[in-house]
């Protein structure tokens, strides 16, 4: 059992991994429950891990349509009519089982609900698991863009089983580790090394190199939040690293299962990289010795291997809706090398529609 604290004053909280916590829920989540816990899923984990759930609990579940899809306005307004159906009252806590859509809609739910009330994550994918869960980010999706409509709310507990990751399919579980090699990537090459050298295993279902790469992105990521909580600081933008890039592709491909967020993650690092190697920032061999290792773990590190044939004027016009966007600047992470990223808000979009033409 790993218990990882994410200081926030009043707002702190608890994150909990342990192998087994699904079976053991009534004993880590007994403190926060009074009466039936509502459980908001999608259908396919209310398949493979809603029994393991109402076996150690009394549930009220709530099954979503899966996909991104759901994260979405009439996703949003379908799920607060069934919450307030139940009787959530301000003090009870609704509880999130599910991946990165399912935690995101749910916590912008509970922010809004009778002026807000409370939540539990209990991710269930490995980018839930090493990023969306923590730090309070909750959102949905408009026509306009990705994460443009949402709040800053944070949890009141994170329950993570990585055993749940078992029966992920191998898609989603190579999607997650994208965000997982971040964290290496922005500032910590040590780690980055040992993403090298045990990927492989990770994603094999290898349970210590699962452990170890959950604890430390979860570290990492608690100590950013606790610095720059509502990223008012450049230092929690460093976690946006290949998602400026990413959210465009997503963009393009109609936020679908396409291209999953993982996967555009992927790429954007990628594409950032290279970007910044054009510009003389880095040395070309780390951009290709990381386009490499994303490769090799069955990622995509091109717009022609994400599906994209796009020009770089489309690409760049759903980045002019980035909600990060001020006085007509986008911030863009940028990077000296692996371990070197930085937040850059000098780069002009017409350079990058130019190298997104040639990508």
């Amino acid at each position: 059992m790993i218990s990882i604290p994410v200081a926030l004053g009043a707002r702190s909280y608890d994150v909990l991994i342990e192998d087994g916590a699904l079976d053991n829920a009534a004993d880590h989540l007994g403190p926060w429950l009074h009466g039936p816990a509502v459980v908001v899923t999608d259908e396919h984990v209310a398949a493979r891990q809603l029994p393991r759930l109402a076996a150690a609990l009394d549930i009220r579940p709530v099954i979503l349509p899966a996909g991104e899809g759901t994260k979405s306005w009439a996703g949003l307004e379908s799920l607060l009519d069934q919450l307030l159906a139940l009787g959530l009252e301000r003090g009870d806590h609704v509880i999130a089982l599910g991946g990165g859509v399912i935690g995101d809609l749910v916590g912008f739910a509970a922010s809004i609900l009778k002026r807000g009330c409370n939540f539990i994550q209990i991710p269930t994918s490995l980018l839930a698991q090493v990023d969306s869960s923590v730090g309070g980010k909750t959102a949905i999706n408009t026509v306009a863009g990705k994460n443009l409509v949402g709040s800053f709310h944070q949890p009141s507990f994170v329950l993570i089983d990585p055993t749940v990751l078992d029966t992920l399919p191998p898609r989603e579980l190579r999607a997650g580790y994208a965000e997982v090699v971040k964290y290496g990537l922005i500032d910590d090459f040590p780690f980055f090394e040992w993403c090298e050298a045990n990927a492989a295993a990770l994603l094999a279902g290898d349970s210590t190199a699962r452990a170890e790469a959950i604890g430390r992105s979860i570290a990492a990521k608690a100590a950013i939040v606790a610095a720059d909580e509502r990223e008012t600081l450049d230092r929690r933008a460093l976690l946006n690293l290949g998602h400026t890039f990413g959210h465009a592709l997503e963009a393009e491909t109609g936020f679908s299962d396409r291209l999953l967020h993982g996967e555009a993650v992927a790429a954007g690092i990628a594409l950032a990289f290279a970007f910044s190697a054009e510009r003389g920032l880095c040395a070309g061999q780390e951009a290709k010795r990381v386009a490499a290792h994303l490769a090799a773990a069955g990622l995509p590190t091109t717009l022609a291997a994400a599906g994209i044939s796009a020009n770089g004027a489309a690409l760049v016009a759903h980045m002019a809706h980035d909600k990060k966007m001020s006085g007509g600047r986008l911030p863009f992470l940028l990077t000296r090398g692996i371990g070197r990223t930085y937040v850059d808000k000098t780069v002009d979009l017409a350079d990058v529609a130019a190298f997104l033409d040639q990508a």
